[in-house]
């Protein structure tokens, strides 16, 4: 039987108990991501991103690893939420506009110790101050450089549009700002490079592409390197107190870790291995996030439906975008229908072997978003379900 023959068949036994649809993580194969991510950031901390993960209980899990330290989020009210759940570092990824949120922090030491807040404009201090509604603790905040890669005197932009501070003169601007301004304290840097880190450098089928992104990727990775060494210097001088610098994704950990500016590492899809990160270079994770829909339907010869599994992920609509269907091998989507909303028909010779009632199992495209459709998540060691941990919507949250 082989390995992917293996775990569908580990899989099922598993959750035989269980109707599909059903979200299961593999907790071995999990942990050996977490363990590959610390040793490719090679003695830098690793800072979760909780959107990719977006279940408590596997964020208490990771964190409880050694080489792990912090948390990312993606809201400030999911900050504070982190935050009164024990979670005592917790760097908002995006700046806020939730104004009762910013109460809530300006109003409580313990949430102001522990969260810190993004920014990359001066209107959005204000925004901060104009929520206080009389709380005055200090808002630890931190700085996001833009780290596009601009080229052909800027006509050119590679990257996402994320933070207006892309040189080092204007983030020590907004430092400079933020340290005289009472009720702030700037205490880090943030810069993402979405498009070293999130972009496959090896699709299959395309070599001349791969071979571009390839070619984009080390020119930006040493473009950004001299210039954020140059940023963190600017702010430095503004702020030596500047607790951390923060880089990198699951997609360049490595070469993130390798420049001296960087403290720490953020990353998250690197736990669960979406189908997005299939493309790499640089690194070969296990797939560990895993849904499964039942067979309802067996219209034909070669031919069977499923219920539902149209589960689109985040981002510019394309294929890539969809979930793939994972175990058993040699199905793949009707073109006429792909993924739908109630039933998916799948076709392949592996459906002949399919009966009514089987599970058949996906791997989503993006790491977190997977959680916005289950409530619970089945956490499997070997061939059972050792626990069952609620998602932040099986918690009742949905920060988005």
């Amino acid at each position: 039987m082989s390995d992917q023959g293996a775990a569908r068949a580990r899989y099922d036994r598993a959750t035989a108990h269980l109707d599909a649809p059903v979200a299961i993580v593999d907790l071995e194969a999990f942990d050996a991501n977490a363990d590959d991510l610390v040793r490719r950031a090679g003695g830098k901390p690793v800072r979760v991103a909780s959107k990719s993960v977006r279940c408590r209980a596997l964020l208490e899990r990771v964190m409880e690893r050694d080489g792990f330290a912090g948390v990312m989020s993606f809201t400030l009210a999911e900050s504070l939420w982190l935050a009164r759940s024990g979670f005592d570092d917790v760097l908002l990824a995006y700046p806020s506009a939730d104004r009762s949120a910013y109460a809530e922090l300006a109003a409580d030491p313990k949430l102001a110790a522990a969260v810190t807040v993004m920014v990359d404009d001066v209107a959005q201090l204000d925004l901060v101050d104009s929520s206080r509604a009389g709380g005055s603790e200090i808002v630890r905040v931190c700085l996001e450089l833009d780290t596009s890669l601009k080229m052909l005197g800027g006509r050119l932009r590679i990257g996402a549009l994320r933070s207006p501070l892309h040189q080092p003169d204007q983030m020590a601007a907004l430092a400079r700002e933020v340290s005289r301004r009472p009720g702030f304290k700037l205490v880090g840097i943030m810069a993402y490079e979405g498009h070293v880190a999130g972009v496959g450098d090896s699709v299959s089928g395309r070599p001349l592409r791969s071979r571009a992104v390839r070619l984009m990727q080390a020119a930006a990775r040493r473009e950004l390197a001299a210039r954020r060494a140059e940023a963190v210097r600017a702010v430095r001088e503004v702020a030596p107190g500047l607790e951390f610098v923060n880089g990198g994704g699951t997609g360049s950990v490595q070469s993130t870790a390798a420049e001296d500016a960087v403290t720490e590492i953020a990353a998250g899809s690197g736990l669960y291995v979406p189908r997005l990160f299939d493309n790499y270079t640089s690194f070969r994770g296990r797939p560990a996030a895993l849904f499964a829909q039942p067979v309802v339907r067996r219209p034909g010869v070669g031919v069977v439906t499923v219920l539902g599994g149209g589960y689109p992920a985040s981002g510019a609509a394309g294929r890539d975008r969809l979930p793939v269907p994972f175990l058993p091998q040699g199905l793949r989507y009707d073109p006429q229908e792909g993924p739908g909303e109630v039933q998916t028909p799948l076709l392949g010779t592996a459906a002949d072997d399919l009966l009514i009632g089987d599970k058949v199992w996906f791997r989503h495209a993006k790491a977190g978003e997977l959680c916005e459709r289950f409530d619970t998540l089945h956490l499997v060691e070997g061939d059972r379900v050792v626990r069952a941990v609620p998602t932040y919507r099986g918690e009742g949250r949905t920060f988005l």
